[in-house]
């Protein structure tokens, strides 16, 4: 398990983390969320003793990380898949690990088969790995020590689409063994496919957090026809606050068996209606997020 409290980081005058505080459970896979700058990777970083807090605290089922008395066999991390030896090949990259966790040279044997890597690459330099080979090296090195949590930064970047789904099924698989897996990444449908809980940070602040069930369906309904200002009109007149998207679509907290039935007494046709869980992550994590993307910052 790993729990965040109160986590703040200030850099002088600048706080990159203020004042967060998550849960990211054993047994489930945990999204962590957020625009360039919000504070993911200070977060992250945090957690594994790469930057000290300026005040509150993180820790892996318990205990700091720099606390853990060998902490591959702990938790394993993966926040930068470039930042290993250049000069290494992957196979000394897992034996150096392996010889620093204590463990038997049959683990990295292991490693290299569980992330497809083949002899000959395992013999390659890293500076000659593409970046999905490097991916797959760093996630190497994070279970080699079989720890019971993962702290993922970016896995999928630069895997090419079968390996996405090849890390997906891993991570799932590893979740559904108990262990505990906090993922961040861009790639939204993956997260959305993966996740069970979703945490959101903005700013600096967590701004939603939850199972993905639950952050979905606060989305509302969303309904759409040829004519959507008419729709919008009688659903103001029948009492519910509806918007109109730039997508031609009406959007709503009602329940949809309400707008479907003002719709049917307006004679309105619709040619959908649904719980707006049905637009994804993606549409929830702009709405959640409008005010700290830089393309709004840019507008």
């Amino acid at each position: 398990m790993i729990t965040v409290e109160a986590l703040t980081r200030k850099y002088g005058g600048f706080t990159a983390v203020d004042n967060v505080s998550f849960t990211a459970m054993p047994g489930r896979v945990t999204g962590f969320l957020g625009p360039n700058g919000a504070g993911k990777s200070t977060t992250m970083r945090v957690m594994v003793g790469l930057t000290a807090p300026t005040s509150g605290a993180a820790t892996i089922n318990g205990t700091r990380f720099a606390d853990l008395p060998n902490p591959g066999l702990e938790v394993g991390v993966l926040l930068d898949a470039s930042a290993q030896h250049a000069g290494r090949t992957g196979r000394e990259i897992l034996s150096v690990a392996a010889q620093t966790m204590g463990l038997a040279t049959s683990r990295v044997d292991e490693m290299i088969e569980l992330v497809s890597l083949t002899p000959t690459e395992a013999k390659r330099r890293v500076r000659n790995y593409s970046l999905g080979m490097r991916q797959r090296l760093g996630i190497a090195t994070a279970l080699l020590g079989d720890p019971k949590v993962l702290i993922l930064d970016e896995p999928a970047n630069g895997l090419d689409p079968a390996g996405i789904r090849w890390m997906r099924d891993l991570l799932r698989g590893y979740a559904d063994g108990g262990g505990t897996v906090l993922l961040s990444s861009h790639l939204l449908h993956e997260i959305e496919v993966i996740a069970d809980d979703l945490v959101v940070i903005g700013n600096g602040q967590i701004v939603a957090s939850g199972t993905k069930e639950e952050l979905l369906a606060a989305a509302g309904t969303l309904a759409r026809c040829t004519t959507p200002r008419d729709l919008a009109r009688e659903l103001e007149q029948a009492g519910i606050v509806c918007t109109l998207s730039g997508d031609g679509s009406v959007r709503t907290d009602a329940d949809p068996t309400y707008v479907g039935q003002v719709a049917l007494a307006a004679g309105i046709a619709l040619s959908e209606l649904r719980s707006a869980e049905g637009a994804g992550l993606e549409d929830m994590f702009l709405s959640l997020t409008s005010t700290t993307q830089r393309e709004g910052v840019a507008a």
